[in-house]
């Protein structure tokens, strides 16, 4: 299926390290916009009801030989039925020396010809992954992206809240900085949401009374990550003494993001609070809750009042597989 996003051939060869064998114009011109990808076989026996031209073609060792089995027209005609479609590009595999025949019909009907010495699977594995990312739907949240004891942390809230500050408090604690003040998040599965930071703004935090700070600079390569999957999510909003707080954390609260649920948590903000400690609690917590673990039904099985509490789904599957 397509997406709305595209990634250009250029980039893809860039970040992956392919080397160009024939293209027929500008790569930066030509855009991948699907993320299956596809291994040519039906199509050379001439079926081709389910051929999707969009989808980045592999030849590997078993289609190289093949061809190369043919007799001299039948190899031409098979190549000729399947380069007439337009794939959107081919990419050999092992450095494989093409059949003499290719490379004249990629340039007659303009398909580009990539090369890589790693192997089919390996390469394949490599190109679904990285199309998983570059073409995931994606929103842009206004907010901070920390990652915490291995955690991903979302911080949320209204501006002035204190979400910089407590990043900037979080990487002097050793903690990792992937985004300040614009967050975009990629659901790169049915099950992950993955974050990073815009281009243009990577590294830089925006800190009231003292300006812009490149965090990476001031506190080192350490201190900063370019992505990070998001586990969970942290409201910062304002104390306010007529809302009901949770105070046990029995039952987890979600956010959702792009149809995916994340657990979140919401947390009063007011002069003496250290926010910084508070998040750091919060993402060792909720690791501990991944792993089957919740502290506030063991303080309630200890004082005798679990009797009326039936465990979390999430939780029932965790002991199940544990």
């Amino acid at each position: 299926m397509a997406s709305k996003y595209s990634v250009s051939l250029q980039k893809m060869i860039t970040d992956n390290s392919f080397s160009v064998v024939y293209t027929p114009r500008d790569l930066a011109e030509i855009m991948i916009s699907m993320q299956e990808v596809n291994r040519p076989g039906l199509i050379f026996f001439g079926y081709d009801d389910y051929f999707d031209a969009g989808r980045v073609q592999f030849l590997g060792l078993t289609e190289i030989e093949y061809l190369r089995g043919l007799e001299d027209g039948s190899r031409q005609e098979k190549l000729d039925f399947y380069l007439s479609h337009k794939p959107v590009v081919c990419i050999v595999t092992r450095s494989l020396e093409l059949p003499d025949e290719f490379l004249p019909l990629a340039q007659k009907y303009e398909v580009p010809v990539l090369s890589t010495k790693d192997a089919t699977s390996a390469c394949m594995s490599t190109i679904i992954s990285y199309l998983g990312v570059e073409l995931a739907p994606r929103i842009t949240r206004h907010g901070v992206l920390v990652e915490v004891y291995g955690e991903g942390v979302l911080i949320l809230g209204d501006s002035g809240v204190g979400k910089s500050e407590t990043a900037l408090e979080l990487i002097k604690r050793g903690h990792r900085l992937i985004a300040d003040d614009a967050v975009e998040i990629r659901k790169v599965s049915s099950r992950t949401l993955v974050g990073s930071a815009p281009d243009n703004i990577r590294h830089f935090i925006e800190v009231r009374g003292v300006g812009i700070i490149n965090a990476r600079r001031l506190f080192g390569m350490g201190s900063v990550k370019l992505t990070e999957k998001i586990d969970m999510v942290v409201e910062l909003e304002h104390w306010d003494s007529e809302r009901v707080y949770d105070r046990l954390g029995l039952e987890t609260q979600y956010t959702s993001i792009l149809g995916i649920d994340v657990p979140s948590t919401v947390v009063p903000v007011k002069p003496g609070r250290n926010l910084s400690i508070i998040i750091e609690a919060a993402a060792m917590n909720n690791r501990q809750r991944k792993l089957g673990y919740n502290a506030a039904r063991e303080l309630l099985h200890g004082l005798g009042m679990d009797e009326d509490i039936s465990p979390e789904p999430e939780e029932i599957e965790t002991w199940h597989n544990a």
